[in-house]
């Protein structure tokens, strides 16, 4: 589903500098990227099932073949776009363009579940190179008066994306082109990456940052660290019987970032260069925020998972038909984002507003479960998917302007990294979380019923979860800032 992603971009070009030619074909190459991203990651949820009868492995390779890419590429995208500012946009955009189309050439050979997890790795960690490098560029090559309608091209780019992949995951799967079966939802990157790539080459500016900050290893080493020591031994732990090693390693997480607190604070002390800027954790609406998102969107993304998995081994449905089924959920986020958008000047109350919904979406998902048990058809999870992605939308699209209201304009750079690195952070703890839930309670020799049964009550966690939310979002500022004063957001896979 959209995400957002948030960096730190340079100024517009001077207002008498002449626009750069070629930027209306460079933003058709910034959001073929963009695409190829959001595409992925939604297609693999889908065949998720499909790659694990084929290659092996237990229900912790499903949680992994997402929770990798997206630990990835939370690490990935603290740094990315400095890296830009540092080697130059284009450059970096083009490795990671490189970098991913080559992830995705190794996750369509994998020939085990340890060397598909490994490649989804490097398809996150590229993709966080590339991914950053969009915004800043579009920044430079647009001049004011061309701005909106630039980035107002991601919207329909992304609905239509959001509506097609899952449809493309399905079809892929078992049209089983040239007897490749689920390999194809990796393979078909290849030409897509290549032809980003010349087009990149011939047509996105060379541009580079007159600010040139230092890369912080030793903070992107910690934070890589304390995120994989939260998400190991969630995945891990149930298959194991939930051993002692695994409650250490959670524990082990709070030391390192709180020693990571401690480095960073001191590292600005010094007059260095650090990773997050640390004046923005004593900020209650920005530490709210932190919390909100990962209460929103670790349920979300795990939701996903666990909804592909119950429809294709508990109901039986195809890879196509479980495609099909997810289509309601994109459209009504599609048209989530156009309410979101009408209601703009209500602010918090629109963020607030769309979790109600959601909770009222999932609700309707529990009575369907309920009502139709295993005879669950994709046409009767219509209402209940149509109104979830509605509130889905109308919690996304004012969320990160909200959450920057609350911060000083010198730390927006900080704040919308960190932020961005946020949201895939939870979406990795929402794979491990809410698939352990569901996989614990599914046990090891499953029956039909016990889908059916595991899914409400994994159901029942997730609403618990948009409901800490809701709570935690009254403590986010009321109103986003002012047109002129917020930074853009690029809608993002």
């Amino acid at each position: 589903m959209d995400q957002t992603n948030v960096a730190a971009v340079p100024p517009p070009a001077p207002p008498g500098a002449a626009p750069y030619r070629w930027r209306w074909a460079a933003l058709f190459v910034i959001l073929a990227a963009e695409v190829m991203d959001m595409v992925d990651g939604m297609i693999t949820n889908i065949a998720a099932p499909s790659i694990r009868a084929d290659i092996g492995g237990g229900p912790s390779t499903i949680q992994w073949l997402g929770a990798a890419y997206t630990l990835a590429m939370a690490v990935g995208l603290i740094t990315g776009g400095r890296l830009g500012d540092i080697a130059g946009r284009k450059r970096m955009f083009l490795i990671g363009a490189a970098g991913f189309t080559l992830g995705s050439l190794l996750c369509g050979l994998a020939w085990s579940p340890g060397v598909l997890i490994a490649a989804r790795v490097i398809q996150g960690a590229f993709g966080a190179v590339m991914l950053p490098q969009g915004l800043g560029m579009i920044k430079e090559m647009f001049p004011p008066k061309e701005m909106q309608a630039a980035f107002g091209m991601f919207g329909p780019v992304m609905g239509l994306a959001s509506v097609g992949g899952p449809i493309l995951g399905g079809w892929l799967v078992e049209a089983d082109l040239l007897g490749t079966g689920w390999r194809m939802i990796f393979l078909i990157n290849l030409p897509l990456g290549m032809a980003a790539l010349l087009a990149g080459v011939r047509f996105l500016p060379g541009t580079r940052s007159a600010d040139r900050p230092r890369l912080d290893i030793p903070g992107v080493l910690l934070a890589a660290l304390g995120a994989f020591l939260v998400i190991y031994p969630l995945v891990q732990g149930r298959e194991h019987g939930w051993p002692l090693w695994a409650f250490l390693m959670i524990a082990g997480s709070a030391a390192v970032f709180a020693f990571f607190g401690r480095y960073e604070a001191r590292k600005t002390g010094r007059g260095g260069d650090p990773l997050i800027t640390p004046s923005l954790f004593r900020k209650r609406a920005f530490a709210g925020g932190l919390l909100t998102m990962l209460a929103f969107f670790a349920p979300m993304i795990g939701l996903i998972l666990v909804f592909n998995v119950f429809t294709q081994v508990g109901l039986g449905y195809s890879t196509l038909q479980a495609g099909l089924a997810m289509v309601p959920w994109s459209i009504g986020t599609v048209a989530g984002f156009g309410v979101a958008q009408a209601l703009r000047r209500f602010g918090r109350a629109v963020l607030h507003l769309g979790l109600l919904i959601e909770i009222l979406g999932m609700l309707g998902l529990l009575l369907t479960l309920h009502w139709a048990g295993l005879g669950l058809t994709p046409w009767q999870l219509v209402p209940a998917l149509a109104v979830t992605g509605v509130g889905q939308a109308m919690v996304m699209a004012p969320f990160f302007d909200i959450v920057l209201a609350g911060v000083e304009p010198e730390e927006t750079g900080s704040a919308s990294g960190t932020l961005t690195a946020v949201q895939q952070l939870g979406g990795a703890l929402g794979v491990a979380l809410i698939g352990t839930v569901f996989f614990d309670l599914l046990g090891d020799a499953p029956m039909a019923a016990d889908f059916d049964r595991a899914m409400q009550t994994t159901v029942w966690v997730i609403i618990a979860m948009f409901a800490a939310a809701l709570a935690l979002s009254c403590l986010l500022p009321r109103h986003a800032r002012e047109p002129e004063d917020a930074p853009e957001a690029v809608p993002a896979g």
